[in-house]
């Protein structure tokens, strides 16, 4: 059964994937998410059911539209991967239990946020705000009013402390060092992580995104980073492994 419920989270996690993928790619667009239906953006072609079904409709038509020949771009399909591949990781993080939804909810907001910020360096409000109010309601239902205010507290902490990161960088490069949208992510990082885990995911997807941000800048002039999904990064490692500052202040006793 382990197994099982392995490939049922991948499978709706691609399924949930594709969706996310076309949230992410028309709000900061300001289109509608269910309007028009899926189709080819070169000629138009309205997807059939057979054409939406996530990866292997990319294997089948060898990467192609089927109706204008036109390539498929490759990220579509390894982002449903990815997509299947986090929702069994939380499944195998935290097992078949009601308190899943929560981790499945943080990751499904930054599957959407990776694509928006990374296509139109925005992060929606609109994805923040759904987010919270689900996260809200699914902490009330698991835990309880007093635990939902523990958890909004850590909420704001980590709110407070990106705004005054952003406000020290601001000073430090003489121009805005990040935009609003990182400042409110980081409210949800804290309500889900807490705020030691959740300003610790900064520091964790910083060194990770080092090189890679070390290539954007050489080769983009103006020099702007993606900051949403470093930090999307660090936080699904510290959710997914359950790593929190307790956890790190005991490695660190154990090899000194």
């Amino acid at each position: 059964m382990y197994v099982y419920y392995i490939i049922v989270f991948f499978i709706f996690g691609t399924i949930f994937g594709s969706f996310f993928n076309v949230v992410g790619d028309r709000l900061p667009e300001g289109e509608s998410i269910i309007k028009p239906s899926s189709h080819c953006p070169k000629c138009g072609h309205k997807l059939t059911p057979l054409e939406l079904i996530p990866i292997f409709s990319f294997l089948i038509q060898k990467g192609k539209c089927k109706n204008c020949n036109s390539k498929i771009p490759i990220a579509h399909p390894l982002y449903e991967l990815l997509s299947g591949f986090l929702f069994s990781l939380t499944y195998i993080s935290f097992g078949l239990k009601l308190e899943i939804i929560i981790p499945l909810t943080f990751i499904s907001i930054l599957l959407i946020i990776i694509v928006s910020d990374i296509k139109y360096m925005i992060i929606p409000d609109e994805v923040l705000i759904v987010g919270i109010v689900l996260l809200v309601l699914e902490k009330i239902l698991i835990s309880g009013v007093i635990s939902l205010l523990y958890s909004i507290l850590d909420g704001v902490i980590c709110f407070i402390f990106m705004y005054l990161l952003k406000k020290f960088g601001d000073f430090l490069f003489k121009k805005e060092s990040m935009g609003g949208g990182d400042i409110k992510l980081m409210f949800i990082f804290g309500f889900v992580l807490g705020w030691p885990s959740a300003i610790l995911s900064i520091f964790v997807g910083s060194v990770i995104g080092l090189p890679i941000s070390l290539i954007i800048v050489s080769s983009n002039s103006s020099h702007e980073i993606p900051f949403g999904p470093l930090l999307s990064i660090g936080s699904t490692i510290l959710l997914l492994l359950h790593i929190n500052t307790d956890k790190i202040i005991q490695f660190f006793n154990y090899i000194s």
